[in-house]
């Protein structure tokens, strides 16, 4: 089978602008992602990584261990690249700009959320790590600024996660397709599994915390009502399926079909996840894949971000589930 090193470099020759440097940051992220795994398969036995850190992260929510841990692990991968020029990450309240020689002549810059669903570790749920690759906007030669990271999604270079579950996972787009790839923990590598994934169309389930239900809005409850109407045209009702951990939950929709939504609510009025760690990534994957990504009313590709931990709405997956919902949204727009 085609190994991750190989498959990056033969895809290397589509980016011949790049040379390499995109080829060596997900070399660094594959590290990153052998790191994480062994880890978090003996966080049952290690309580220095398990539990609660005590801290607050930038959002005012609790850091898990395992968020420290993985956040300074990605740092420092990718740090010791020629090719990154900074780093932004959900677990630090700034961008690290990485200020040294090499750092400034590099050309691209890392956004992530490196450990994704974290309050499930303990519990054994599979969590994931989430990054997007952008090429710098700053001259090069000199520190990037905040601009570099406050780019529209549709400017991404690269984007994937890596979900921890029964086995590990690696999928990126680099905009040709999206390609998945097993890790073979007896070999150490990551094998090519799932070539050219392309999302169904129509899926039969939805994805959503549904104890929130009284806070969401009008839209978000109808389209709801609708799901679970029973309809055989339209194969209804359809199947409530929420893991609560980002990576997870979409790695299912995009593999099987589906839709996830995470919306605004009363306690969120501009809703709960990042865009620029969790929704373009996501939004990116899921329209290479076939699929589509709104935040309820546009693509969320298109928002231009004003802040570094700005948070969006998010209506993902199979792309006639994500019409529906966001025509449920518009109709109900003023209630």
């Amino acid at each position: 089978m085609k190994t991750l090193g190989e498959f990056i470099v033969e895809k290397q020759a589509d980016y011949p602008s790049a040379k390499g440097e995109l080829s060596g940051i997900l070399s660094s992220i594959r590290l990153v992602a052998k790191v994480i795994h062994r880890d978090i398969n003996k966080a049952g036995l290690n309580n220095d990584i398990i539990g609660n850190s005590g801290i607050e992260n930038v959002q005012g929510e609790a850091q898990m261990k395992l968020d420290a841990f993985a956040h300074e692990k990605m740092k420092a991968a990718l740090i010791a690249r020629d090719e990154v020029a900074g780093f932004g990450s959900e677990e630090e309240e700034n961008f690290v700009a990485f200020d040294t020689e090499r750092g400034r002549n590099a050309k691209y810059i890392i956004l992530a959320d490196p450990l994704d669903g974290s309050s499930n570790i303990d519990v054994n749920v599979a969590v994931g790590t989430i990054f997007s690759i952008y090429r710098r906007i700053s001259p090069i030669g000199t520190a990037v600024t905040l601009a570099d990271f406050l780019q529209p999604g549709h400017k991404q270079v690269a984007a994937g996660y890596i979900v921890y579950g029964s086995s590990t996972m690696l999928v990126y787009t680099t905009g040709n397709g999206v390609n998945g790839f097993t890790y073979d923990t007896s070999l150490g590598v990551f094998l090519l599994s799932h070539e050219n994934i392309k999302i169904p169309q129509n899926g039969k389930c939805y994805s959503i915390n549904e104890g929130n239900y009284l806070k969401f809005p009008m839209g978000v409850k109808k389209y709801l009502k609708y799901c679970q109407e029973e309809d055989e045209s339209s194969h209804r009702p359809y199947t409530s399926r929420y893991i609560g951990s980002l990576v997870s939950d979409f790695h299912r929709n995009l593999l099987k079909g589906g839709i996830y939504i995470y919306p605004t609510s009363t306690h969120y009025p501009l809703g709960k996840l990042r865009l620029l760690y969790e929704g373009n990534p996501m939004a990116f994957l899921a329209e290479q894949a076939g699929g589509l990504a709104s935040d309820g009313y546009q693509r969320i590709l298109d928002i231009e971000p004003t802040e570094l931990h700005q948070r969006t709405p998010l209506f993902v997956g199979s792309k006639n589930m994500v019409e529906k919902a966001t025509s449920f949204m518009l109709e109900y727009q003023n209630q």
